[in-house]
């Protein structure tokens, strides 16, 4: 993390999107034709995201590539409620097995209608939710109910359409290049409402402090927005 603040330099407890706005794939990759975009990021720590902001804000012309972009504003969601059984959109990638270097395995496909596909991610969430040191040892044993039942439906338009729901994406980690197999598709996941609200603030999977594994409640409505009075830009 960029800034003075030395302690927020390893800070891991955030999540957020790919750029959002109107593109359109080449052969030289994603251009955006739109004249704004916008990045959905998710952090529980207000501290955190109050200076992650204003360090943003900071920055008056980020380039990404070719893409030249300006802070503009930015806007507070109304948060989606959370059951026991929820059905969420992926906004980003969701990665279940970690990159290591100079090995495939984070490569490696894995049918996410299948027992193996839910457990990694349970694996991964209930490691992150013990690293963030918010539940106790007795709470962590009793979120033993993880399933993520696919959308078929969706999956199968996707096969007769020649489109693909897993695709390999690079990773950068202490500016050592990955690749990972990210999938993007909607399901459905049964597991205890703490576990479903961590994976929605925080993300699933591996690597979501770097973009990978953003949900979103399907129905949810996410034009609802209460701007941001209580933070100052520099």
């Amino acid at each position: 993390m960029f800034g003075p603040d030395k302690s927020f330099r390893t800070y891991t407890q955030f999540n957020f999107s790919g750029l959002k706005g109107q593109t359109k794939i080449s052969r030289k990759g994603l251009h955006f034709y739109s004249s704004k975009v916008t990045l959905v990021f998710a952090c529980t720590d207000k501290v955190f995201l109050d200076y992650f902001l204003g360090r943003l804000f900071e920055q008056k012309d980020i380039m990404l590539g070719s893409l030249h972009l300006s802070p503009e504003a930015v806007e507070t969601e109304v948060p989606a409620e959370i059951y026991s059984e929820s059905r969420f959109l992926c906004i980003s990638p969701i990665v279940p097995i970690p990159a290591s270097f100079n090995d495939d395995q984070g490569k490696k496909f894995i049918s996410p209608d299948t027992d193996e596909f839910s457990d990694l991610l349970y694996d991964s969430t209930l490691s992150r939710m013990e690293e963030s040191g918010r539940f106790t040892a007795e709470q962590l044993a009793s979120f033993y109910k993880f399933q993520i039942v696919p959308d078929a439906g969706y999956l199968q338009k996707l096969q007769e359409a020649n489109k693909k729901f897993a695709r390999i994406y690079p990773l950068y980690d202490n500016d050592i290049k990955f690749e990972v197999r990210g999938y993007t598709f909607p399901f459905t996941l049964y597991a205890a409402p703490e576990v479903q609200q961590f994976i929605y603030e925080y993300g699933l999977g591996h690597f979501t402090h770097k973009g990978f594994g953003m949900l979103d409640v399907a129905g949810n409505d996410s034009v609802k927005r209460e701007p941001r009075k209580d933070v100052v830009y520099a």
